[in-house]
């Protein structure tokens, strides 16, 4: 009862916005990369990847998913006769493409883009930053932990006995190598074709916490990686997409220790292994919002087919798979409350609290204020 006897307090609504952990995590991270670019002397650079550098590829596939979503649709709304084209055309761009929806765009893009690029660039840093021999000591660890897990085996040479080294060897590069345009696609997807927008601020809020993660854990345990420290396990391998990737980054690592200024940016670093962190991640964002099962299930097999991939060919040791799958939980769970979203006593299921980028939070009432005082 409230002090007047009239019934219960009720506690006030506020409101904050569902980007808020998100850009908050971006300018962090921006932050973090400039002042350690300003302390080491070194440039910050807009490195290279899929399509290019992160400032074309990004509106590049933005400009994509905004024709594969308009044209389709409309031309089959028009039932395919031109001169509706344009009157459709409108009209959904009108539906879908709302002010709540190019926020999300705009603003998830662009943190993203920050946290990325500040991820790279910290993770390029890290051999300048962590120096001695601790790098080294990191990968003896970790290795005798995976012979402890493995009663003595290398994880590397099971898998390679189990499941040869020809054929497997393409099929899992095909896979794994499919990680390097997923990312930027994935986050377009969410912020462009989410039914719910809260559901793309979840995805992207959680793929800015991943990164973020990551990079602290590489600053934690510094690493190469098996591939790099025990080379010798991994050269009975086919060649592979993998293996010239795995040739490119360690000439690069060499090139950056050996010229800081040099262009390109140092991308060897283990623990932890955010390949698993973010196609889990995927999962398990999808698991909570998507609708089609067999989607689904294919983000759940890409995951599983990823976490094998990094020990059949060396990029992670078992500890760094289980810290990756520790930080995409994290993830997952932060950025979920973040954007409003509700989960049940065992996390089974969620519901958004908004459809907008406005989440409502229950404020303390005066009743639980006068019980903490």
């Amino acid at each position: 009862m409230s002090r007047s006897g009239v019934g219960p307090l009720k506690s006030p609504l506020v409101k904050r916005r569902a980007y808020t952990v998100m850009v908050a995590t971006a300018l962090m991270m921006g932050i973090l990369a400039l002042s350690t670019s300003l302390a080491l002397g070194y440039p910050l650079r807009d490195p290279e990847g899929f399509l290019g550098p992160a400032w074309v590829r990004l509106p590049m596939l933005l400009l994509a998913a905004f024709v594969v979503d308009v044209v389709p649709r409309t031309l089959w709304r028009s039932r395919f006769r031109l001169g509706r084209f344009k009157d459709e055309a409108s009209q959904l761009i009108r539906e879908h493409w709302t002010r709540e929806r190019i926020v999300l765009v705009v603003v998830g893009l662009v943190s993203f883009y920050v946290t990325y690029v500040s991820y790279r660039n910290l993770k390029s840093f890290l051999p300048f930053v962590r120096t001695g021999d601790i790098t080294a000591k990191g990968d003896r660890m970790l290795h005798r932990l995976d012979e402890w897990l493995m009663f003595g085996h290398d994880p590397a040479v099971l898998l390679h006995n189990l499941l040869g080294t020809g054929v497997t060897a393409h099929l899992l590069s095909y896979v794994y190598l499919i990680f390097l345009p997923m990312v930027p696609i994935s986050v377009t997807i969410w912020v462009v074709w989410s039914r719910n927008v809260s559901f793309g601020y979840w995805f992207v809020t959680s793929q800015c916490i991943v990164w973020t993660l990551g990079t602290a854990s590489y600053y934690i345990i510094p690493t190469l990686g098996p591939i790099f420290a025990y080379p010798w396990f991994y050269q009975g391998l086919a060649d592979t997409g993998v293996s010239a990737l795995q040739d490119s980054l360690y000439y690069g690592r060499q090139n950056i220790l050996h010229d800081p200024f040099a262009a390109g940016v140092n991308s060897v670093a283990g623990f932890a292994s955010l390949h698993v962190g973010v196609t889990l991640l995927m999962a398990l964002v999808g698991q909570y919002t998507l609708e089609h099962r067999w989607i689904k299930a294919v983000l759940w097999v890409y995951m599983a087919v990823t976490v094998l991939s990094t020990s059949y060919f060396g990029w992670h040791y078992i500890a760094d798979d289980i810290a990756g799958v520790f930080i995409a939980v994290v993830a997952w769970y932060l950025g979920g409350i973040a954007t409003g979203q509700k989960f049940d006593r065992r996390l089974r299921h969620s519901h958004p609290t908004t459809t907008t980028s406005t989440v409502p939070v229950e404020a303390p009432s005066e009743a639980d204020q006068d019980a903490r005082t």
